[in-house]
């Protein structure tokens, strides 16, 4: 047997050449729209990869600025409100009146202390504690002498005083 003389004959050799011509404009193709589709892809990862860069300076741009703010606001915290409250009035009968305006007159002489920052008030806590604990009441023909027992500070500072008989 013999292998057919394909060469001979023009429409297989039509054929091949079409086939061989089809393959390589096929292969052309295929690397003209590989190639297109790459330069689409490539230009999508660098534009991600552009603002993602710029989403990360802004985060960044952002925490330092937070972080700012909030150094600044510990920073200005201010007293806002003063409370006194005398504990140990029962002890003595006194009216509560009498321990109002006791109240009200610590809370004349630290009213100084309104709108300042905690920081600078908790430094003279101990000047603070001078102030209420040097100073003599006189109800009832009775002199009294204030004692401070607990001292809070935040934008609310708290004193908490006990009434003692003056000696």
């Amino acid at each position: 047997m013999r292998v057919p003389t394909f060469y001979n004959d023009q429409s297989w050799q039509r054929f091949f050449a079409g086939m061989a011509i089809g393959g390589v404009i096929s292969w052309l193709l295929l690397i003209y729209m590989y190639g297109v589709q790459q330069d689409k892809q490539t230009l999508t990862i660098q534009e991600q990869k552009d603002t993602i860069k710029e989403l990360k300076d802004d985060i960044a741009i952002w925490q330092e600025e937070f972080e700012n703010l909030n150094k600044e606001n510990i920073e200005q915290l201010l007293v806002q409100q003063i409370t006194v409250k005398i504990t140990n009035h029962q002890k003595y009968g006194l009216d509560l009146l009498s321990v109002h305006e006791i109240e009200e007159a610590v809370l004349d002489d630290l009213k100084t202390l309104k709108a300042k920052d905690i920081e600078t008030v908790y430094k003279n806590r101990d000047l603070i504690r001078r102030v209420i604990e040097n100073r003599s009441v006189s109800l009832n023909g009775k002199k009294y002498r204030l004692e401070v027992k607990e001292l809070i500070f935040f934008t609310n500072v708290s004193i908490v005083l006990q009434i003692t008989l003056d000696a």
